[in-house]
């Protein structure tokens, strides 16, 4: 059995109260990886050319600034 077999069963054998508690660590885990890839992605540059075609729209009157928020 393959780890993410014994992981696939392991969570089907979950008690509803543990369910919901794993449910809440993974989306919490699946957060951090996402906010982990964004932050690579842009420090590397691969997100250069969304920044360049939001500026390129902004110049252009296509879009328009978005209200700052408040506290």
């Amino acid at each position: 059995m393959t780890k993410l077999e014994d992981i696939e069963k392991a969570v089907t054998e979950l008690a509803p109260d543990e369910l919901a508690r794993f449910r809440a660590w993974f989306d919490n885990f699946q957060e951090r990886v996402f906010d982990a890839d964004i932050e690579r992605d842009a420090n590397s540059g691969k997100l250069d050319w969304l920044v360049r075609e939001a500026q390129t729209e902004l110049a252009s009157g296509k879009t328009k600034p978005l209200p700052r928020a408040t506290k």
